[in-house]
């Protein structure tokens, strides 16, 4: 039974039975694969006391990628998994063509510069001037749209050479699948870091791929974790199509939540999204600012895509009830 209720300054959506849902578990050579990297570290899983008693919550953990890999956000998992396997099968001079609200693209800049390529990275005219220059320090070419994220996704997939993209759609799935592997291994690290498998993960989503990779983590085995994805409600594309029944493109808006700023779900994430998340929420610029700065308080300087996990289980936390342990999942650092 699928639940949609709106109030003044969110909207929310559930889904009982997603627990119940199963999907293949994720390549197991990944995690290795990471391990083997020369800055490869787990990011930290920081307790969050004052914040839980608030919330009435065990314990509160938040996991904070504000470092990965030396990149201030978690793509560079997905981003250095997905160029080493299209490299398996390219060698030679190869130009990778990207289009980023921002941390995808210096990911994929990065692993391209270290793996000696090119890379040619498409933003959309809403991103941020420093964002733009942290791509271009990775001495990749980048272009600015005229437009939305979309309209610099499909710019980057008519370029010239291999589109390393985390949106898939029909007749593109392999890449997009390989960055997905790419970002489980947080998920083991957050295993290994926990005594107990927690009851309520809470996951930024912008077209998907990132709340994929975690929906397969527990999804591909008996789990009683329960998904909550959190999004801005001026770019709410998987909450407008998990209430609709079916992937939509959606108008977006303006927000400081830039890396969540899309209008279309990826459609190789959407079976996924559709059958494995318990609940979705949308919250408000303010609510995502609040959340910033508490988490700033408790020294996690998580940027506003990394704190909106908070805001999101601040607005849904009624509809929970007990909850013994709860992980966020900080996707970046501060800007």
């Amino acid at each position: 039974m699928i639940r949609v209720t709106s109030t003044l300054s969110f909207m929310k959506f559930s889904r009982p039975e997603a627990r119940s849902w199963r999907c293949p578990p994720a390549p197991t050579e990944v995690r290795d694969f990471h391990a083997q990297l020369p800055d490869y570290a787990p990011t930290p899983l920081t307790a969050l006391p004052a914040l839980a008693a608030e919330l009435e919550i065990g314990r509160l953990f938040v996991k904070d990628e504000s470092s990965r890999l030396g990149l201030p956000a978690f793509k560079a998992l997905g981003a250095s998994w997905a160029v080493h396997r299209v490299l398996q099968h390219h060698t030679g001079p190869v130009t990778l063509t990207t289009a980023t609200d921002g941390n995808h693209g210096r990911a994929v800049a990065r692993m391209a510069r270290l793996r000696g390529r090119r890379a040619h990275v498409f933003v959309p005219n809403t991103v941020p001037a420093q964002a733009i220059e942290a791509i271009r320090a990775e001495n990749a070419e980048v272009t600015v749209v005229d437009g939305t994220y979309d309209d610099a996704v499909a710019r980057a997939a008519e370029a010239d050479g291999i589109l390393v993209q985390d949106m898939g759609w029909p007749g593109y799935e392999e890449i997009p699948a390989w960055i997905v592997e790419g970002y489980g291994t947080l998920c083991h690290e957050i295993d290994e870091q926990l005594d107990a498998e927690p009851d309520l993960v809470v996951i930024p989503v912008g077209v998907g791929s990132f709340a994929q990779a975690v929906i397969t983590h527990y999804r591909s085995r008996d789990s009683r974790t329960r998904l909550l994805s959190v999004e801005p409600d001026s770019a709410a594309c998987v909450l407008e199509s998990l209430k609709a029944g079916e992937r939509k493109t959606i108008p977006t808006g303006d927000t400081i939540m830039a890396g969540l700023n899309c209008g279309t779900p990826s459609a190789t994430a959407w079976p996924y999204l559709s059958n494995g998340l318990d609940a979705a929420v949308s919250i408000s610029e303010a609510e995502c600012a609040q959340a910033m700065q508490d988490l700033h308080a408790q020294n996690v300087h998580s940027g506003p895509c990394g704190a909106a996990p908070l805001a999101g289980l601040r607005a849904i936390r009624s509809e929970f009830g007990e909850l013994a342990t709860v992980v966020l999942i900080s996707t970046e650092g501060r800007p």
